[in-house]
């Protein structure tokens, strides 16, 4: 992994050190807090300097090159940048449930994830503890780590956090939330998320690839999945999201649609949000993904119940013409 060349000269170290400093006036994510989170302050993402973890383990439900046949090694962080109304995992992200953590702690979980099998390590809503990981990443690569990383979030990114990242995280699995700044904002508390989305997408695909090279039983090695949760109503923008993937990115890029949206947390109260997908809502988010033009992707599959509470799989979404 190229971790473990950054690791041998120094530079994992020096970023590290670099990352950690920022924290006296964070700036890691697009809001750009300045507050400082070395003293315990806490900007919007409602955490310290020290990692929190919710909960760490093998999972087997992400895309299909993430999770194998071994799984992939999920570390969940507690808090976020973003306020979603309809966010399934709202006591992490916006209650703050989890575990402080050390650094050294943080390593041990993830070579604790290879020992089991793990096909790779996948940190999950990360972006305001890049310092800690970075630290993580160096202590555990001295200790025989030698796995891919991959980087899962909500696509909420700042271009100078990501440069931190060029060299360190093998797979990008972002998010591409919205067409449209408002509906951001009153959905999830993103200010300027589209720019700010478009341009660090843009800079993931510039540092890994905008397509998978996949290795040995079709595992991600390197390069990035784009996510979009369908909304209903299309509060999401499908459409247009996707026509920009295809245009901006590349026609290659894999796209995951993902189905598992329902009312949680705050969602209830809101007219659109307020009840779960439709079928023809789904069939229409896989036509705008032809549309696009997009090569493939996948979408994910409710159960034959029609409960989208839960998902049983992940289906090939491939372009007719491809």
């Amino acid at each position: 992994m190229s971790y473990l060349l950054l690791h041998r000269c120094g530079e994992l170290a020096r970023r590290a050190r670099a990352a950690w400093a920022e924290l006296a006036r964070c700036r890691l994510c697009p809001r750009a807090c300045g507050v400082n989170r070395l003293q315990g302050e806490r900007g919007a993402c409602g955490v310290g300097a020290e990692p929190v973890v919710a909960s760490w383990n093998v999972h087997h439900g992400e895309e299909p090159p993430i999770s194998g046949t071994r799984g992939s090694g999920t570390i969940f962080f507690s808090g976020c940048s973003g306020r979603c109304l309809f966010c399934q995992n709202y006591p992490i992200s916006q209650l703050g449930v989890g575990r402080p953590v050390t650094v050294q702690r943080l390593a041990g979980m993830m070579l604790e994830l290879q020992r089991r099998g793990c096909h790779n390590i996948n940190f999950v809503t990360p972006t305001h503890f890049v310092p800690a990981i970075l630290r993580a990443t160096d202590v555990a690569a001295r200790a025989g780590l030698n796995i891919p990383l991959v980087y899962n979030s909500s696509g909420f990114e700042s271009l100078e956090t990501l440069a931190l990242l060029e060299g360190v995280i093998d797979v990008y699995l972002p998010d591409a939330k919205y067409a449209s700044d408002a509906v951001a904002l009153e959905v999830s508390g993103f200010p300027g998320y589209v720019a700010a989305n478009r341009a660090a997408l843009k800079e993931m695909a510039r540092q890994v690839g905008p397509a998978l090279v996949l290795g040995p039983g079709g595992l991600a090695e390197r390069g990035m999945i784009v996510r979009h949760l369908v909304l209903p109503g299309d509060l999401a923008g499908t459409a247009e999201v996707l026509r920009w993937l295809a245009r901006e990115i590349s026609p290659q890029v894999p796209v995951s649609l993902m189905s598992q949206y329902f009312p949680a947390h705050r969602a209830l109260q809101h007219p659109l949000l307020g009840r779960k997908l439709t079928e023809g809502e789904l069939e229409q988010a896989l036509a705008c993904f032809e549309a696009a033009g997009l090569a493939e992707g996948w979408l994910q599959e409710p159960f034959e119940d029609g409960d989208h509470q839960a998902v049983s799989g992940w289906e090939r979404a491939r372009h007719s013409a491809a």
